[in-house]
C-alpha cells in the first residue's frame, strides 16, 4: 500500500471572540459560565479584561463554524463572533496581489 497519493484533509482553524460588558459582575459571570461548562476552552482562553478590552478569544480547529459555535456556552452564543482563519504563504500573497 502506498501513501504517496494520500491527501490529509486539515480542519479549518477558527477564531472565536466573545465580548461582554466592562461591569465587574458580568466579567465574573462570564468566567463562571466557562468554569461551569467544563469546556476545554477555559484553559485555552485569552482574556482582554485586564487591559480594558472585555472580550475572550479562542483559536481552535473545527469542521465548520456551526461546530465552533457549539462549544461556546449557550448564554454567550448570541454575541459570539466566529472567523475562519487562513495562513497565506509568500506565493499565495504574490498571486493575490497580482490578481487584485
Amino acid at each position: 500500500m502506498s501513501f504517496n497519493n494520500l491527501k490529509i484533509k486539515h480542519m479549518p482553524t477558527y477564531l472565536i471572540e466573545i465580548p461582554h460588558s466592562g461591569n465587574m459582575t458580568e466579567c465574573k459571570q462570564v468566567i463562571k459560565l466557562f468554569v461551569e461548562s467544563g469546556s476545554h476552552l477555559l484553559s485555552n482562553a485569552h482574556w482582554g479584561c485586564k487591559d480594558g478590552v472585555h472580550k475572550s478569544w479562542f483559536i481552535s480547529d473545527f469542521d465548520n463554524k456551526e461546530d465552533a459555535l457549539k462549544i461556546v456556552p449557550p448564554f454567550l452564543r448570541h454575541n459570539a463572533s466566529i472567523v475562519e482563519l487562513t495562513k497565506f504563504n509568500k506565493t499565495d500573497m504574490a498571486d493575490l496581489a497580482v490578481h487584485n
